[in-house]
């Protein structure tokens, strides 16, 4: 069987694929792409945590990051320790338990207010009016980004991280939307030095970090742009789809709704378990920095290797009954966010931005169908979900 991360077939539904790689080709060669693919639990997460041998600093999608671009573009998880460690101590602190925690008002206000503008629709479309226009806002909000143009940035993740199905090429149309959204937050970039505001963008501006060599110094310009690039595309565009995602799954299974609907407190578990069966970025990847010997099979140094964070998530080796959702189920390590050096900075803000969305959505709307047969996936690199979930009021 073959594995190809291009395929309609692997966008659409990946998981039979993912068991035959599991059971017959643990570390699989894709002789034509170029590259290995990691799929069992055990596997995957030994890789996040060895980030010497699997190092990030090529990138984490399927291709190789043009240099260039990775030099005028830094991002964290483009780097590895302890290059990346400067990066992360720093952000990481934004992002703490407690503060996330404080987050909570903001968000439900936020949530609620979209989700009271479709109380008198009788239909809507679940992705397109609520979860992509939700995370967004509040990533802009906190970065500072001015209302009228969170629409146009929005589009233009979306359109950076699509891909054409059959093809490792990225479209010139990814391109161009990766270059002007580069370009606005230069812009912005440039505006918050000559004029800071109380934003997040203006106190990164203001902080002082350690370098490896022991010297204080600030954020570099292009540091700045490679985090609010990264916040705008993997922050946003992870959790619309974990949202969707978690939806659509609570559907599927009514006495998964019920028990929610009689005690919101089962979301928080129902969080996690979506997070497990359906992870929102399926693919890391990395580039081997020596030559490895695993299941017989000799990955040279220099290779590409994906990390099959969706196979590993349902790996039977870990979790019993892997295909069945259970809200119940333990999770020990939740590798779906990533593990070890490279594990999601957001992770905390990505799980109570989907709880707080659930609590708003079913307080409001709990009787609701779903149109599965009228849902469409996305087509994009390293982000698995949907694109359009269309339901109906009862």
């Amino acid at each position: 069987m073959e594995f190809n991360p291009f395929s309609d077939e692997f966008f659409n539904d990946p998981y039979e694929i993912y068991r035959y790689l599991r059971d017959e080709a643990p570390v699989y060669h894709n002789e034509e792409w170029g590259f290995y693919a990691l799929s069992r639990f055990e596997d995957v997460v030994a890789a996040h945590v060895d980030h010497r041998t699997y190092s990030s600093a090529r990138g984490v999608m399927i291709q190789d990051m043009n240099p260039a671009a990775l030099k005028a573009t830094p991002m964290m998880i483009m780097m590895d320790p302890p290059k990346q460690t400067r990066l992360r101590k720093l952000l990481s602190s934004r992002f703490t338990p407690s503060k996330v925690a404080d987050m909570e008002p903001t968000l439900r206000e936020l949530a609620g207010s979209i989700l009271d503008q479709l109380a008198d629709r009788d239909s809507f479309d679940f992705v397109n009016d609520f979860s992509s226009v939700y995370p967004m806002d509040f990533i802009s909000q906190l970065i500072g980004v001015p209302t009228e143009d969170r629409l146009p940035i929005r589009n233009l993740v979306d359109a950076s991280l699509t891909r054409e199905a059959g093809t490792p090429d990225i479209p010139v149309s990814a391109i161009e939307a990766m270059a002007e959204m580069n370009l606005y937050f230069r812009e912005f970039i440039a505006e918050r030095r000559r004029s800071p505001k109380d934003d997040l963008i203006s106190e990164l501006m203001s902080e002082e970090v350690l370098r490896e060599d022991g010297v204080r110094d600030r954020l570099t310009d292009a540091e700045i742009l490679g985090f609010a690039s990264l916040l705008a595309a993997a922050g946003a565009e992870t959790t619309t789809k974990l949202i969707s995602n978690a939806l659509v799954l609570i559907w599927r299974h009514p006495e998964v709704l019920e028990r929610i609907l009689e005690d919101p407190g089962w979301i928080f578990l129902a969080v996690e378990e979506s997070l497990r069966f359906w992870p929102p970025s399926q693919i890391q990847g990395r580039s081997a920095t020596r030559d490895i010997e695993l299941h017989g099979v000799k990955i040279p140094e220099g290779s590409r290797v994906l990390l099959l964070t969706g196979a590993a998530c349902r790996d039977e080796r870990e979790y019993p009954d892997p295909d069945r959702f259970d809200i119940e189920r333990e999770i020990p390590i939740q590798v779906a966010l990533g593990h070890g050096a490279h594990k999601c900075l957001g992770s905390f803000l990505a799980r109570l931005e989907t709880r707080v969305a659930l609590e708003e959505f079913f307080e409001r709307f709990p009787k609701f169908e779903v149109n599965e047969e009228a849902c469409e996936r996305v087509h994009m690199s390293n982000v698995a979900g949907y694109s359009s979930v269309p339901i109906s009021i009862r």
